[in-house]
């Protein structure tokens, strides 16, 4: 039975694949039609589909949304009870029907087109009532359901949802829309929160930021690094930048030195050290650490020291 279970599995997925692959060989001037269309409107995407297809609908409008083509979702059933104010001039409607002859959507049709609202249908059949009256028709037919009886909606829903990712991010492309402007309509999720946090969001700054003039005993730098847990000690003379000294550099000096209480912090410093200035993403701190193979970072503001961050700094931000 355990067999059967996962051959069952394996020929769905195999379907569905062969589905798919169909599915890139219809990508035409038809879908560079349907992208041009939303590319000039100025309102939003509209969603509409019943059942299955309207479930897909929602996914679609999402991801148009969260991709930089404002977009929702209506319920044609609810469109029929006064959701149909949503629609207004300016929008694209996208309807979803996989039979083409979807009563709730062809009702609203007349009342769509009598607004001037253009129609791009997603249809497996370009013969449907639905099919001839739209602007744009998009192809998402498919040979056979993944289901053995062909009747439950599967590689056809899988079809018509890869339909709609390939809308969106090719929409996406042309807008030239970004990591940043994705992490702006994503601020509670982790991405968001790494791209729009900057350094000066999370860094210690003030009476935090563990500094040393260049003649300081190297003892009495190790007390400053001690205190301010950072695990570095910062040199400067006031006006900018002159290196720094870690819990790393600490660990050579002593393997290398005899008598250490006689050395200036100036003596033991790496100058020319890597540094981040305060407007920089905490993200590109990241890739300065790991591809410098460091644990902190100085933070400066036109050449002075602002601010320092460290690897456990970055962790309770949650950027690493």
């Amino acid at each position: 039975m355990s067999k059967s279970l996962i051959n069952t599995a394996k020929q769905v997925l195999d379907i569905e694949i062969n589905s798919l692959k169909d599915l890139q060989k219809r990508i035409d001037s038809t879908f560079l039609d349907a992208c041009n269309l939303v590319n000039k409107c100025d309102g939003k995407v509209v969603l509409i589909g019943m059942g299955k297809s309207g479930h897909i609908g929602n996914k679609i409008a999402a991801t148009l949304a969260s991709t930089g083509t404002p977009s929702f979702a209506v319920h044609p059933a609810e469109a029929g009870h006064g959701d149909l104010g949503m629609i207004t001039p300016g929008d694209v409607v996208i309807a979803i029907s996989y039979s083409g002859e979807s009563e709730e959507i062809i009702t609203l049709v007349p009342i769509i087109q009598r607004l001037n609202i253009p129609i791009i249908a997603m249809t497996g059949n370009v013969n449907s009532s639905i099919s001839k009256v739209c602007d744009v028709h998009l192809d998402i037919s498919v040979e056979k359901e993944a289901c053995p009886h062909n009747l439950a909606p599967t590689s056809s829903t899988t079809v018509t949802l890869a339909m709609g990712d390939a809308l969106a991010i090719s929409l996406l492309t042309s807008k030239g829309f970004g990591a940043n402007d994705f992490a702006r309509s994503h601020p509670s999720g982790a991405l968001g929160r790494k791209l729009l946090t900057l350094v000066k969001d999370i860094m210690k700054s003030g009476d935090d930021i563990p500094i040393v003039g260049p003649k300081t005993s190297m003892i009495d730098a190790l007390l400053v690094m001690s205190e301010k847990a950072l695990g570095m000690v910062l040199i400067t003379n006031k006006k900018k930048l002159l290196g720094i000294f870690t819990d790393g550099d600490l660990r050579r000096v002593l393997e290398n030195k005899n008598n250490i209480s006689e050395l200036l912090i100036e003596d033991v410093m790496t100058s020319n050290c890597k540094s981040i200035s305060v407007d920089k993403p905490a993200v590109l701190a990241v890739k300065i650490m790991d591809e410098c193979k460091l644990n902190s970072l100085p933070v400066i503001d036109d050449g002075k020291v602002v601010g320092a961050i460290n690897t456990h700094t970055l962790m309770q931000a949650r950027i690493i």
